[in-house]
C-alpha cells in the first residue's frame, strides 16, 4: 500500500463514521511493514483479532510475521487469514520467479509448514476453517510449476493463556448478531446455540481467553471426554473429501472459472 492510498482512505474517515453513526472513528491507517508491526506503531498484546487476506505469501519472511502478529495479539488473541498454500516443497527456481511471486503463488507455504511455524512462534495449532482450489492453466506457469497444486486455505490460530483447560463441555448463548443459531469455530466443529457441546482442552482454552468468552458457559469435566491431541488437517484432502460428496466448491479466484486463475 503506498503513502498515496492511505491518504485517500484518511480522507474518508469522517464520512463513513458519519454515515454508520458512530460518535468518533472506528478505524485508522498507518504505513509500515507486516514483519514489522511493532515499528509501524502497534502496541504489544492488545489487539483482540487480526484479519488477512492473502497477504502473507508476498512476505519472504513468514516467520517474522507470525512472530509479530503473536507479539500485538492480546492473550486469547487470534489471527484469523487465508492465505495461498501448496501440496509440494517448491523448489528455488520456482521462488525466485517473480511473475509467479507476484501472481501469489511461488511464495506459497507448503500446508505444513504453516503448523510448523505456528508451533514454533508460540500460536495453537492453526484450524481450518474452510479452503477453496486455485486454478492454473497458463502453459508458462504450468511449465515451471510441474504437478504442484494451490489452494487458498483460511486459518484461525489463538495466542494461547498459560493456564490450560482439559477435556470440558461448552455452551454458546446465541448472542452475536449474524450467529445466532450457532457459533462456526472451524468446518468440523460449530457450538449450536444453548446446547452443551463436547470440545477439546485446546479448543476452550482457546475459547475461554478469547474475545467469545462472554457468550460461553463453560463446565469442567472431572473425566476428559475429548483428546486435546489434533491431527494436523491437509486443506488437499477437505477438497478431494467435499468433492467426493458432490459439494459445489468455488474456485479461489476473480477471474473467470473458465480460464482457471493463472
Amino acid at each position: 500500500m503506498t503513502k498515496e492510498q492511505i491518504e485517500v482512505a484518511k480522507k474518508y474517515i469522517e464520512y463513513h463514521t458519519t454515515k454508520f453513526n458512530y460518535s468518533r472513528p472506528n478505524v485508522s491507517f498507518v504505513e509500515g511493514y507486516i514483519e514489522d508491526l511493532i515499528g509501524a506503531g502497534l502496541q504489544s498484546s492488545y489487539f483482540d483479532i487480526i484479519v488477512s487476506n492473502c497477504v502473507v505469501n508476498l512476505s519472504p519472511d513468514k516467520e517474522a510475521v507470525l512472530k509479530q502478529a503473536h507479539q500485538v495479539l492480546k492473550e486469547g488473541g487470534e489471527l484469523y487469514f487465508s492465505d495461498v498454500y501448496t501440496d509440494t516443497y517448491l523448489k528455488e527456481e520456482v521462488r525466485k520467479n517473480k511473475v509467479l511471486w507476484g501472481e501469489c503463488i511461488s511464495g506459497a507455504l507448503h500446508w505444513k509448514q504453516l503448523h510448523e511455524l505456528a508451533e514454533k512462534v508460540g500460536f495453537s495449532k492453526p484450524y481450518l476453517v474452510s479452503t477453496s482450489p486455485i486454478g492454473i492453466d497458463k502453459p508458462e506457469f504450468l511449465e515451471v510449476l510441474g504437478e504442484a497444486k494451490f489452494c487458498s486455505a483460511t486459518y484461525r490460530l489463538f495466542k494461547l493463556p498459560t493456564t490450560k483447560y482439559a477435556g470440558t463441555c461448552v455452551k454458546y448463548d446465541g448472542s452475536i448478531e449474524g450467529h445466532e443459531d450457532g457459533l462456526v469455530f472451524d468446518h468440523k466443529l460449530t457450538l449450536p446455540k444453548e446446547k452443551m457441546t463436547c470440545v477439546s482442552g485446546d479448543i476452550v482454552t482457546a475459547l475461554a481467553a478469547s474475545r467469545f468468552n462472554g457468550t460461553l458457559t463453560i463446565k469442567e469435566l472431572k473425566e476428559v471426554c475429548c483428546s486435546s491431541f489434533s491431527e494436523l488437517e491437509d486443506p488437499f484432502v477437505l477438497l478431494s473429501e467435499r468433492a467426493a460428496r458432490g459439494e459445489k466448491i468455488e474456485a479461489a479466484c476473480c477471474g473467470p472459472a473458465k480460464t482457471g486463475c493463472c
